[in-house]
């Protein structure tokens, strides 16, 4: 009999998402085959789709569609940077920014269910994707996009696959071009100053403060004067109009000329940018770390505490 080792069961896990425990006896069931063992488990458990729709998806890519002055900007997850580079998982996320900008939905529930067909699964985009899950054995979300139909010019510029950028504008198509490339490089949050989420200039003051009496605390415990009220708050406010100037796009120094910030070269170049819109894969979702050892160890301890 063929010998079932953890990497072995690892595998199987990774594309069933059954327990260990059941993994194993799957393999020695079918005497180490892998895809007869798939097999039983999908028996056994019902289908792989159906638990693979538990996993977090962080990995993914953003795909853009754009027509003239229409277009559209996707993120769809997926569980690991392998499946990014599948031929149907790339049709999908491009099929939905299509229809994005076609079709103009109100949100992912009404995304998924525009009519769409590929590998043989379908009516909607969202039975495609379930069809997918099954097919591939990994799960996979739509978890946000932009449409764009404002009537402006439009200019995008894709890093890969992991980050996308879409830039509405007047004036110069080559000037848009290049604002784009410097928001995937240098992700700005907003267009000026004025414009950066008050939630970010609070927490940012509230670092500069503590900072501040830390920097007071040390300057007491080794008995040297502290800065009055009056400078330690210039300090504070000094800090926060520095990090306005490095988070707003038009105060950035210009990444292809450090002579110039990105509001000078546009002026220069007869341009006037009116909105950008950065997508990133996974930002803002917490990676799940498996420590496959360590849950080996615990199966193994609840199996011989059932015995």
């Amino acid at each position: 009999m063929a010998a079932i080792t953890a990497s072995m069961v690892a595998e199987l896990r990774g594309k069933t998402d059954a327990p260990m425990m059941e993994c194993k006896k799957a393999l020695t069931e079918a005497a180490g085959d892998m895809v007869k063992a798939e097999e039983i488990l999908r028996v056994k458990l019902g289908s792989k789709a159906g638990k693979a729709a538990a996993r977090i998806t962080a990995e993914g890519v953003v795909a853009c569609y754009m027509e003239g002055t229409l277009g559209a900007l996707v993120e769809v997850n997926c569980e690991t940077d392998f499946v990014t580079k599948n031929e149907s998982f790339q049709g999908l996320s491009n099929a939905a920014a299509t229809l994005v900008a076609k079709h103009d939905p109100a949100d992912i529930t009404a995304l998924g269910a525009l009519a769409y067909t590929q590998d043989g699964f379908g009516p909607t985009l969202e039975d495609v994707r379930k069809g997918l899950i099954g097919k591939i054995g990994e799960n996979m979300s739509f978890r946000r996009f932009k449409r764009f139909a404002s009537g402006a010019q439009l200019a995008s510029y894709l890093h890969g696959t992991r980050i996308g950028v879409v830039v509405e504008f007047e004036g110069d198509a080559v000037a848009a071009k290049d604002v784009a490339m410097h928001v995937a490089a240098m992700k700005p949050v907003a267009l000026t100053s004025a414009d950066v989420p008050a939630e970010l200039v609070e927490r940012e003051r509230s670092v500069a403060a503590a900072k501040a009496t830390e920097d007071a605390n040390t300057a007491t415990a080794a008995g040297k004067p502290v800065q009055s009220a009056d400078i330690v708050a210039k300090r504070i406010e000094g800090g926060v109009q520095k990090f306005l100037k490095e988070v707003s796009l038009f105060n950035q120094t210009f990444v292809k000329n450090d002579k110039q910030t990105v509001e000078q070269m546009l002026k220069a170049a007869g341009t006037t940018v009116k909105a950008f819109t950065l997508y990133v894969v996974g930002e803002g979702i917490e990676k799940k770390v498996d420590d496959f050892a360590a849950e080996v160890a615990a199966q193994v301890a609840a199996a011989k505490q059932s015995t």
